[in-house]
């Protein structure tokens, strides 16, 4: 890997595009490096993982909203969308937009934590269908998707978005144009163009993830997907983009992230900033290994706190005798999902289930309890509701702990944490104190998922959705994915029995 300093720069200065972040995004996106068996593997088992969520959530209100808006925009030799079979299609861009959001919905799929906060998996939905419009091969598909998961990763490793308030997406929008460049064999000056337009036009504010949480949540993702797909086609017309994108005078770094922090303090603004890390020229793309996905329907840094607080639950009789809940934990995990977030709403029996997802408290209350987490029945207004349930909830806090902010942050994967130190008092003084720094399913954890792993959540995910002889052939499918041909390529999307998918009939503009 080498590591690449980038900062903003004057007008004046004429950087040239070959020193240009989006540039080395777009050299690695355009070098036809072979992508590792392993690798390969991975990527076929995160689209098992997408297709698990992404069947769970089709008759989710915002899928049926986004598949609505999708089925507006039909096209011969387009994509397809989960649930239909593959002769129903539709414009590649929509494609990505009702797949994505149906992939996001549960917060079930895939991660990736370091500087920003990551869901890679939010690239296979926009590669795919354009792969899919294209008549690209399962081998293009493959290296597509390699790409776009190693400029995520590189870019969560080094820029860190939610510092200055602006959503995650901002890393999707040039990510999956630089996979999709790949995808097509596109040249570096025009995936550079798209990149460039794809963090343009994906920089939004990360109230999206704050207070009230609403069905947005998952629709932020698709839609850099989906601004994405359009980038990388005005870019192949031979259009442009705002260049430099990242260091401009005006842009991004200057005046969105640290470059308007050292403004602020009255200091230069063009000392360098930020270290990203890419892949050289003729190194392979093995930045989907550095992720990991997800055994409970949650946000990422309650996974290894769900596991937790099964093992601590069966230490309790009764749980109005809990007089407080402590956990020590990092930075992060306190002022996103837990009590530093200053969110009234995160201890709200009455919230929508995208801010009860965004809730540790209420998360380990309900864990604590029930000993399992499901991703229907744990997040049911009735559950939330429960009397005893409230009041343990209200018993929980959370506080930074230095120790857990510097695991969290750490380079070294013998390390990095994702979890925390509970203290549990009760009322007659006694504690119980355990700790665990990562989720069971992590690679690094009591039972690491592998591709059974990922078999089975798709089985318990889809087996009273799908027919049995339509998950066995996707199963079969996928898992064939560098060798399949563009026609098989267009079978990726699992087909719901007929008859069940429920469909949004308000009337929209499309």
């Amino acid at each position: 890997m080498i590591t690449h300093d980038v900062r903003a720069h004057r007008s004046k200065d004429n950087l040239k595009r070959e020193d240009q972040l989006a540039w080395k995004i777009a050299e690695v996106a355009a070098d036809p490096v072979a992508v590792e068996d392993d690798v390969t593997d991975m990527i076929i088992n995160r689209i098992i993982d997408n297709a698990s969520v992404g069947i769970a959530s089709l008759n989710r209100a915002s899928i049926k909203s986004a598949r609505a808006m999708a089925n507006a925009h039909l096209r011969d030799g387009g994509a397809t969308l989960f649930g239909l079979p593959a002769e129903h299609r539709v414009c590649a861009e929509w494609a990505a937009w009702a797949n994505g959001t149906a992939v996001r919905e549960l917060d079930f799929h895939d991660t990736f934590l370091a500087a920003e906060y990551s869901h890679p998996g939010d690239n296979i939905p926009p590669i795919l269908a354009v792969a899919q419009q294209t008549g690209c091969d399962g081998n293009a598909l493959v290296r597509g998707i390699a790409t776009g998961y190693e400029i995520q990763v590189d870019l969560v490793k080094s820029i860190c978005l939610h510092e200055h308030k602006i959503d995650h997406i901002a890393h999707i929008g040039p990510s999956a144009a630089a996979g999709v460049g790949t995808l097509l064999g596109l040249d570096t000056e025009v995936i550079y163009q798209s990149v460039q337009q794809g963090l343009h036009t994906t920089v939004t504010t990360r109230q999206s993830r704050k207070g009230e949480i609403s069905s947005w949540k998952a629709f932020a993702p698709a839609y850099a997907g989906k601004q994405a797909i359009e980038a990388v086609d005005r870019c192949m017309r031979g259009e442009g983009a705002p260049s430099p994108i990242y260091e401009g005078e005006d842009s991004v770094i200057s005046f969105i992230l640290n470059g308007r922090t050292a403004r602020d303090k009255g200091d230069s603004p063009y000392e360098p900033t930020y270290h990203v890390p890419l892949p050289g020229k003729g190194e392979a793309k093995r930045g989907i290994m550095d992720t990991y996905t997800k055994e409970h329907s949650a946000e990422y840094q309650s996974q290894a706190l769900i596991d937790l607080a099964f093992r601590m639950g069966k230490k309790i009789d009764d749980f109005d005798k809990v007089k407080s809940i402590v956990l020590h934990t990092s930075h992060h995990t306190h002022y996103v999902i837990g009590t530093g977030s200053g969110d009234p709403q995160k201890m709200d029996p009455n919230a929508s289930r995208e801010t009860l997802d965004h809730s540790i408290m209420y998360i380990f209350a309900v864990a604590l309890q029930d000993g399992e987490w499901h991703h229907v029945r744990s997040y049911a207004p009735e559950r939330a509701k429960r009397e005893d349930t409230v009041r343990l909830w209200r018993k929980i806090s959370t506080i930074e702990d230095p120790e857990w902010t510097r695991r969290y942050h750490s380079h070294d994967p013998n390390e990095k944490a994702f979890g925390a130190k509970v203290v549990i008092t009760m009322e007659d003084g006694s504690e119980i104190v355990d700790e665990l720094g990562i989720a069971n399913a992590h690679p690094f954890g009591a039972r690491p998922f592998g591709r059974p792993e990922y078999i089975g959540k798709f089985k318990t995910l889809t087996d009273d959705i799908l027919d049995k002889s339509e998950s066995d052939r996707f199963l079969d499918l996928v898992q064939r994915l560098p060798n399949l041909s563009a026609e098989e390529v267009l079978q990726l999307n699992p087909v719901a029995p007929s008859g069940y998918l429920q469909e949004n009939l308000v009337k929209g503009i499309f």
